[in-house]
């Protein structure tokens, strides 16, 4: 299963979080696909025998350091739309699928780019204005 870096499209490599996080020793034993020139990575779906997953499917797009910072902002703004219980995690990603205008099976901030990201924050402040 190649993963492809978006920035310089070479295959990205899986590391142990000890690779990216060496300060994290509780992320030691995750998995993390990594793209060493361009400093991008992302996470991967914990392993799991009832849906498939084999521990090495990626939870998103791979983020340089201006992506993963948008993200942060992104999560920073909806997550609370969930997390307070005003609706389910489930129902907050179909609303905000409805405000971008992209189907519900393509709204994940693991998936989206800066801009989609900036977009998640401009609804929300929308939302809540």
């Amino acid at each position: 299963m190649p993963v492809k870096c978006p920035y310089c499209h070479r295959d990205a490599v899986l590391v142990q979080g000890a690779v990216i996080y060496p300060r994290r020793q509780d992320l030691y034993h995750r998995n993390f696909w990594h793209c060493p020139p361009c400093d991008a990575y992302v996470g991967t779906h914990r392993r799991n025998k009832r849906h498939g997953l084999t521990g090495i499917e990626p939870l998103g797009r791979l983020a340089n350091a201006e992506l993963r910072k948008a993200k942060i902002a992104a999560h920073a703004a909806f997550d609370p739309l969930w997390a307070s219980g005003r609706m389910t995690r489930k129902a907050a990603y179909a609303w905000l699928a409805n405000m971008l205008g992209i189907p519900v099976a393509n709204c994940h901030i693991g998936m989206f780019d800066v801009d989609g990201c900036q977009a998640v924050v401009a609804a929300v402040g929308r939302e809540t204005a």
